[in-house]
């Protein structure tokens, strides 16, 4: 949870009761209610290959019947390798037809169904990454593992207290923050040749670090004026630019897809909200979340639609809102949500009674699937989604 970190870092700070005005935009329908499931039909196909293949699917809006109730037909066999079929019962098109080889039978039918949602229209995600926090207690470490889980390995084994980690757009690199050096420090890892280097080391606690999707700059909470305020740096290094100037509690900055504005979570009047403010200064705005209360570890999705964010009541829940703010949909109980790619799926940290695990949601569907437990962690949080 990213708003840890700033609870016991952080005191005596008070609120100022700045009110932004905003006007409300109804909820689209693409969240109205519960959407419908696609329905499939898979014959052929069994063991491994059919469980990889209905996870993949499921947590993308589709799921399973039989022939006579299903829209798309699947078929195939996996005897060493995979081979797949797709085809449209309605059209009697063919949407796939491919026999895979080479890598691992997981990694086949990923490519299967990533050709699949391809052939749909949609922007695949089988193939691509998550990093998370691992708890190994008493430290934690980051980790990086397929999008379901599987596959994990520990990028940092430091035996120290790390938060927060965040994909670089296009790349095999992350932003974390890490006490390796009895302080917060905000570190940049390349995953492909393991070197890492210190981003941002000021006084007071450097945390939230987040790279713009086009890669030129990294916003930040520092608290190295006094205030714990956000803050946008060249990723090339330079002295940031501070964006907030307040005694608020400025928390969680994440980007718009066109890197012009950062949103973060603030508080008015002692109540959390949602604000954004452009990457090149000026006055922050509040989104509207439809009354719903205390929203915190906001993410932007890739196609600018959509900001999923944190609720604080009584429990934790994701909930969605417009970019332009208007009315909330809660969808489940957890926490920091991050988008996938296809801007529909979302993993986030689930309480469970030994810590946290990851799932993953489809949105319009609200189904949900854990991904796989994690070798080496005994609780996974703080989840990010390669983009």
């Amino acid at each position: 949870m990213k708003r840890v970190f700033y609870t016991y870092l952080i005191s005596g700070l008070f609120t100022t009761g700045i009110a932004f005005a905003q006007e409300e935009i109804p909820i689209p329908k693409f969240l109205e209610g519960q959407a419908k499931p696609i329905w499939l039909s898979v014959s052929g196909i069994n063991g491994e290959a059919l469980q990889v293949l209905q996870f993949d699917l499921y947590v993308q809006g589709f799921n399973f019947t039989n022939v006579d109730g299903a829209q798309y037909l699947i078929s195939g066999s996996a005897n060493g390798n995979f081979q797949g079929r797709a085809t449209d019962k309605y059209n009697k098109s063919t949407l796939v037809s491919h026999a895979y080889s080479g890598e691992s039978l997981r990694r086949q039918v990923h490519q299967f169904v990533d050709d699949f949602v391809s052939a749909l229209q949609r922007k695949p995600i089988c193939r691509t990454k998550i990093a998370f926090k691992g708890e190994t207690r008493p430290n934690s470490e980051i980790f990086v593992a397929d999008f379901d889980g599987h596959n994990s390995q520990s990028v940092t084994k430091d035996n120290s207290i790390v938060a927060a980690p965040e994909w670089v757009s296009g790349r095999m690199a992350l932003y974390y923050t890490s006490y390796k050096l009895n302080h917060a420090d905000i570190l940049y890892h390349n995953l492909s040749s393991g070197d890492r280097k210190m981003f941002a080391r000021f006084g007071g606690s450097n945390m939230s670090p987040a790279p713009s999707p086009d890669g030129s700059k990294v916003a930040m909470i520092l608290s190295k004026d006094g205030w714990t305020d956000l803050y946008v740096q060249s990723a090339s290094g330079g002295s940031p630019v501070r964006l907030t100037k307040s005694p608020q509690d400025e928390s969680s900055p994440c980007w718009s897809p066109d890197s012009q504005w950062v949103c973060y979570a603030s508080k008015d009047a002692e109540h959390r909200v949602l604000k954004k403010v452009s990457a090149s200064g000026g006055q922050a705005q509040r989104i509207n979340t439809g009354g719903v209360p205390n929203p915190t570890e906001p993410d932007w999705s890739p196609d600018g639609k959509w900001i999923a964010f944190t609720s604080q009541t009584r429990s934790f829940q994701i909930c969605v809102v417009p970019a332009g703010g208007g009315e909330a949909t809660v969808l489940t109980e957890g926490e920091d949500p991050s988008w996938a790619p296809n801007s529909r799926t979302l993993i986030f940290a689930r309480r469970t009674g030994e810590g946290y695990i990851l799932s993953l949601l489809d949105v319009p569907t609200k189904q949900v699937k854990d991904v796989s437990r994690i070798s080496g962690s005994n609780s996974q949080s703080q989840p990010s989604w390669a983009k």
